[in-house]
Parts: C-alpha cells; sequence; structure tokens
C-alpha cells in the first residue's frame, strides 16, 4: 500500500479517506465558503496540500452529484497535479464555472480524485495503414 503525505490547512473539512468497496476515488470537500452568480468562474479551495509518490500524479474530477448539487461545472474538465506540486503552500483547488448562482458550504464534497502512474515513455511510428477493424466513426456504438 502507499503512503502518502498530506498536509491540512484547515481543521474546518473532513480528513480525506479512502472508501474501501465503492471506489477508489477520494472526495475533496470545499475548504470554504464560495457563492458564485451564474456565469461566473472560481478557484475553490480544497484546504490540502499533498506530496505524491515518485511517478504518480492525481486526476482531480468532479463528483457526479456536483452538477445536480450545486449547477457547477469542471472549467478544465480534469485537473492534473503532477508530483513536483508538493510543498507547504501548493495548495489544491478545482476551477468552476457556475451554471446557477449557487453556495459552495465549507465541507462540501465538491470533487473527487485518484492517482495514476505516469504514462510509459512511448514512442510514435508512422504508418500508411492500421491492422485493426473499423468501428464506424465518432459516435458509432449507437443509441442503444
Amino acid at each position: 500500500m502507499e503512503k502518502i503525505r498530506i498536509k491540512y490547512l484547515t481543521d474546518k473539512i473532513d480528513k480525506l479517506r479512502y472508501i474501501d468497496g465503492k471506489s477508489d476515488w477520494i472526495d475533496l470537500r470545499a475548504a470554504e465558503e464560495v457563492e458564485l452568480k451564474k456565469g461566473e468562474y472560481k478557484l475553490i479551495p480544497l484546504g490540502i496540500c499533498i506530496e505524491l509518490p515518485k511517478g504518480y500524479e492525481a486526476h482531480i474530477v468532479p463528483r457526479s452529484s456536483t452538477y445536480k448539487n450545486f449547477g457547477l461545472i469542471q472549467a478544465n474538465h480534469m485537473g492534473v497535479v503532477d508530483e513536483s506540486y508538493c510543498g507547504d503552500n501548493d495548495q489544491w483547488f478545482v476551477p468552476m464555472i457556475a451554471m446557477r448562482d449557487t453556495v459552495v458550504h465549507i465541507n462540501d464534497r465538491i470533487c473527487q480524485f485518484r492517482i495514476m502512474k505516469h504514462q510509459p515513455e512511448i514512442e510514435f511510428e508512422e504508418t500508411d495503414h492500421l491492422d485493426g477493424k473499423d468501428r464506424g466513426g465518432f459516435g458509432s456504438t449507437g443509441k442503444n
């Protein structure tokens, strides 16, 4: 099991925890109350700094209920934090755009993350023909 060092910047949010058996994503919480008007953009502080293991990065995405509960869309759709963002003041944030007037309260679960190993080094080999069978183009799996 990997050990990850974490620094909490506030005592107003619940400690991070891995929910075994449900998901390998870990919920992140708002570290301060944030009010947004429709169309407004804000970085929501998450109240943590994390020292990721060497060779890993974190992927931050909205929770499935974030839009329903808050009317928020993550501006960069997926945030990537690499292991070099690991200092005492390297707080994690999530950039959000409000689709309606909304308020995010301290400790609200607003997004989630998981860690992944870095992509291995790859080399591209140019070709005029690929061996795979064509699927039929974009959106080809149909509506059913």
